[in-house]
């Protein structure tokens, strides 16, 4: 496992942009495929985005597609989103989220081992 954890989240208008950061510890980061899930309050926790372990694989949720961008840094041991033309529906607490592999199921929350305290981002309209 690692440790994670989330930062940048904030309050932004509609049609703005922010960017998450990930931050994990652990020798493990670079072996590990990592995913941005978010939650809205009284929903449950959802897909956004997962990149393999050399960043050549990526994935997205169709809600984010063409708006937001999943990246990594292994030598800094860091994950990022960028977020752009943000919408009130993107509010939400957003995790990163760490698992041995990339596979079909990556979607599934439930093959994370490892996540972070959450970030919230709020977009106002």
């Amino acid at each position: 496992q690692v440790q994670l954890v989330e930062s940048g989240g904030g309050l932004v208008q509609a049609g703005g942009s922010l960017r998450l950061s990930c931050a994990a510890s652990g020798r493990s980061f670079s072996s590990r495929t990592m995913a941005w899930f978010r939650q809205a309050p009284g929903k449950e926790r959802e897909f956004v985005t997962a990149i393999s372990r050399s960043g050549g694989t990526t994935d997205y949720a169709d809600s984010v597609k063409g708006r937001f961008t999943i990246s990594r840094d292994n030598a800094k041991n860091m994950m990022y989103l960028q977020m752009n033309s943000l919408k009130p529906e993107d509010t939400a607490v957003y995790y990163c989220a760490a698992r041995p592999y990339y596979s079909d199921d990556v979607r599934l929350k439930d093959g994370y081992d490892s996540w972070g305290q959450g970030t919230q981002v709020t977009v106002s309209s």
